[in-house]
């Protein structure tokens, strides 16, 4: 038998009475049944944004709505700032481009997290600046951008938005949408929210709408403003990912239950965990600021990180995410996203020691289970 373990930073794994829910019969979307739960699922989402704005659904991962922030806010010629800093920041890059969007970069080594003042400094040399783009979590190197701060120097300039991707941030650390001044911010399924990929979620202040007014760019599926009209009615302008939002309502329940303050303290628990195994260990850490969603290592000298990865997963059941781009083979990245308490981390744990002891490491079998349960214990408590 091969039991298996989903521990990458997205998918993450589905809890069964949010698997049973969606397999329920499919109803129809257009009728009182599912606007009730759309309805009620609208609210949920503005609890964890900490919104008073409309959090939009879309049917599509996360860079879907990804895409819709820039398609709907931006126009060709406009120029904007991207702080690249990983995968995710390549896409805002790219995604800008396609549209024929004339962005800059904040370049960062894969790890490292922007620094307020150089993104300040930036805004000060170059007011044309009408967007500045950002990962909250930057899942490819498991760094964590400091996005109060630099909403703070960005929400007194009214023509000027801040976009975050929040794909794995919201959910995972608290995020205050309104309070801070944040100007867009998107998530997926996948990952905090404990659904299968395909739904994504956008949130867009009152300055980023008037942006919309202005936008001159050709969309039809994506288009927001229809979206708005829509959903202000509790249904969408096309076919609604139906199955997904039934699931949805089963998640925000479960937050409601858990409570979000200790969703985060569980995120921040097993993150802290996992950073201390990995110290006691002897691995090196990857990210300078660490992200609570995912904690990110170069494996150790001699073992190949691309190898390690597959083995886990076809030989011990343990799904691990390995490195994008040029850290790919260098690093393994250990999620403690969505559906994961202490024990999944522990398991995680044992298996790296167990794995890499495989591939020949010189590793203390039990030292980063000890560490992490130093921890664990009083989170379990």
């Amino acid at each position: 038998m091969l039991k298996k373990y989903l521990i990458a930073p997205g998918p993450t794994p589905v809890p069964e009475k949010v698997l049973l829910e969606m397999a329920k019969p499919v109803i129809h979307h257009r009728t009182d049944e599912f606007s009730a739960t759309f309805q009620k699922v609208s609210e949920g989402l503005k609890k964890v944004f900490n919104t008073s704005q409309d959090v939009l659904m879309l049917a599509g991962s996360g860079t879907a709505a990804m895409e819709a922030a820039v398609i709907n806010t931006l126009n060709p010629g406009d120029s904007v700032l991207v702080v690249n800093a990983g995968k995710f920041g390549q896409r805002w890059r790219d995604i800008c481009k396609t549209f024929g969007i004339n962005y800059s970069t904040i370049d960062l080594e894969w790890g490292q997290s922007v620094k307020p003042e150089q993104v300040e400094d930036y805004l000060i040399a170059h007011p044309e600046i009408k967007a500045v783009l950002l990962q909250g979590s930057e899942t490819s190197t498991t760094a964590y951008h400091p996005v109060k701060e630099i909403a703070e120097i960005i929400k007194h300039k009214s023509d000027t938005l801040f976009i975050v991707d929040g794909i794995t941030s919201i959910g995972v650390h608290e995020t205050l949408f309104d309070e801070w001044g944040i100007d867009i911010a998107v998530t997926g399924s996948q990952k905090a929210f404990m659904l299968p990929p395909g739904l994504s979620f956008i949130a867009l202040s009152d300055k980023a709408w008037k942006f919309v007014e202005k936008s001159t760019i050709p969309r039809y599926y994506l288009d927001l403003r229809k979206e708005k009209k829509s959903q202000a009615n509790a249904t969408t302008a096309y076919t609604a990912p139906l199955t997904l939002i039934n699931g949805l309502a089963v998640v925000l329940d479960m937050f409601e239950e858990e409570g979000l303050s200790n969703v985060y303290r569980r995120h921040e628990a097993n993150a802290n965990a996992t950073r201390a195994a990995c110290k006691a260990l002897g691995f090196k850490p990857l990210a300078d600021v660490p992200s609570n969603a995912a904690t990110g290592f170069y494996v150790p000298e001699g073992v190949e990180g691309g190898k390690f990865v597959k083995f886990m997963r076809e030989n011990v059941g343990i799904t691990y995410a390995g490195g994008q781009d040029h850290l790919k083979g260098k690093i393994v990245r250990v999620s403690h996203l969505g559906y994961h308490d202490a024990f999944d981390t522990i398991t995680a744990i044992s298996g790296l020691e167990m794995g890499f002891r495989k591939f020949g490491a010189d590793i203390t079998l039990g030292a980063g289970v000890a560490a992490a349960e130093e921890i664990l214990i009083d989170y379990i408590g």
